[in-house]
């Protein structure tokens, strides 16, 4: 039987490595919320840089553009190769005072304002090329010429295109084109950096949190693992064994899981009583049942063997297991009465009860039954006192108390019953002053089948189950039921029944 169990653990533990964990779910989950997250982020910043970048070029291109024309702009006639030159030139004197021509290309300020892929290309009226300052990367097309940037795709690259029709300063006619070119490679360049350190950011990010989402989940859900290897431990192991001795153990920090962990070790403590109740129950039906059941097996052979024939004896053994007969039937309708009182609030949740007559009436029928007992009415009700509850039941609770105060009384046979009213409650107590409880089986006399004086309590007919009755009757109905009691000094039972509440009569008309 242990091997087999071991086996099962084993299986178990084999099962449960192949499930994924509520860590990895949280750490894959993690991570991917955080690379959206990151991901979307870095879309809007790569926009962002993208666009400043692209306006950057139009601005170094546009700035080429408007000086390339203002220059070439002082011209009369339609420009030509020679003029295009004179215009896009200027002269730099030497230390030597020797003149020497160099293109505006060549000049610090232009190449700085132009850059290296920014090319300018002048055109005549019949759209032929009179002069390029680098390669042009795209045809000149006169129906293009517009201020407006526009972007064309070759096989490497992306070329930003811009042109404007010459105007003569002079005249006002149109003496040719200038056609603007910027080869966006290191643009591209830029932007394909901007992608890939975007990218391992992403990932960076997206590993890190989760590898620190793993972590503390690992400490997190630290009470969750404590708490399933309590489980399993209880379902693998001797069950009553493991709920007396496994407990899921304290934690030092203060959240939710750590009061889950002790919720679930109270629940464990209540099973282990439940268990424990079982266990004591079965064995005080046996041995409640055992009893009468061998006293009339021993007058049945008693009158088998040579009783019938004595009329005495004969009529002193059926009248002993008729006694023990009315005992066992005692005890089965105790014992239906306490399964029932399990289910009072489903079956009598809606009954309402006048707890002042009910009282009045166990009050009076107990003076009548037991005319040697002084009985004490204390009732400080001026009116009907409705409570929700189950008159039968009420009256059974009541009898059980005042039954328990008229059987343990000993010299002094007087019995208080005190009916009185708060906000919220209907109070009823039973007093005696009969032969007390001590604060050790006090805390027991609500358990089935407990008796304080066993040998006693069977001879003056007690089952021990009446109290355990009226507790959960009373506790069905929402109420408490609280005992004071001191040995030799008596007992007291107190009852508390919530108030009924008052009906709407608006809403029945």
């Amino acid at each position: 039987m242990k091997l087999k169990q071991k086996n099962k653990v084993k299986k178990r533990k084999n099962t449960k490595k192949s499930f994924f964990s509520l860590k990895l779910k949280w750490s894959v989950g993690t991570g991917i919320g955080v690379l959206v997250i990151f991901a979307v982020f870095s879309v809007l910043l790569f926009q962002s840089f993208s666009t400043l970048l692209m306006n950057q070029e139009k601005r170094y291109a546009q700035e080429a553009l408007e000086t390339a024309v203002e220059s070439l702009a002082t011209n009369t006639k339609e420009l030509t190769r020679n003029s295009a030159e004179n215009s896009l030139s200027l002269k730099v004197r030497t230390d030597h005072n020797i003149r020497e021509v160099q293109t505006l290309y060549s000049s610090s300020f232009y190449t700085a304002l132009t850059r290296e892929n920014i090319s300018v290309s002048v055109y005549n009226l019949s759209n032929e090329m009179v002069f390029a300052s680098r390669d042009v990367p795209v045809k000149f097309d006169p129906l293009e010429i517009t201020e407006e940037t526009t972007v064309k795709r070759t096989q490497n690259s992306g070329v930003l295109v811009l042109g404007k029709k010459v105007v003569s300063k002079s005249n006002k006619q149109v003496i040719g084109y200038v056609q603007v070119t910027d080869d966006l490679v290191n643009y591209d360049k830029t932007r394909r950096k901007l992608t890939l350190i975007f990218l391992v950011f992403c990932l960076i990010a997206a590993i890190g949190i989760a590898l620190l989402s793993y972590g503390l989940s690992s400490l997190l859900l630290r009470p969750i693992e404590s708490i399933n290897n309590t489980i399993g431990i209880i379902n693998g192991d001797d069950e009553s064994d493991a709920l007396a001795n496994v407990r899921v153990p304290e934690f030092a920090h203060e959240d939710e899981l750590a009061e889950l962990g002790r919720l679930f070790n109270k629940m464990l403590d209540r099973m282990q009583r439940y268990v424990e109740q079982q266990q004591q129950f079965v064995e005080d039906v046996s041995h409640e049942l055992r009893t009468p059941v061998a006293v009339i097996q021993g007058h049945l052979s008693l009158l088998k063997r040579w009783g019938k024939n004595d009329p005495a004896v004969l009529d002193e053994s059926i009248d002993a297991s008729l006694q023990e007969i009315s005992r066992m039937k005692s005890l089965v309708q105790e014992m239906l009465d306490l399964s029932r009182a399990e289910q009072v609030e489903i079956q009598f949740g809606k009954e309402i009860t006048d707890a002042k007559e009910v009282g009045l009436q166990v009050f009076n029928n107990f003076q009548m039954i037991h005319p040697d007992f002084n009985f004490v009415l204390d009732d400080d009700l001026n009116d009907k006192a409705e409570v929700q509850i189950y008159r039968n039941h009420l009256e059974q609770v009541l009898i059980i108390l005042m039954d328990n105060a008229v059987k343990y009384s000993k010299d002094r046979k007087e019995v208080h019953l005190t009916l009185s009213k708060n906000i919220n409650d209907i109070d009823i107590v039973v007093q005696d002053f009969g032969e007390g409880i001590s604060q050790e089986n006090i805390k027991r006399i609500f358990d089935r089948f407990y008796r304080v004086d066993k040998a006693r309590s069977r001879d003056k007919g007690g089952n021990g189950l009446g109290l355990s009755i009226a507790r959960r009757l009373i506790e069905g109905y929402h109420g408490k039921l609280i005992v004071e009691s001191a040995v030799g000094q008596g007992s007291l039972f107190k009852i508390s029944l919530p108030l009924a509440k008052p009906k709407d009569d608006s809403k029945n008309k």
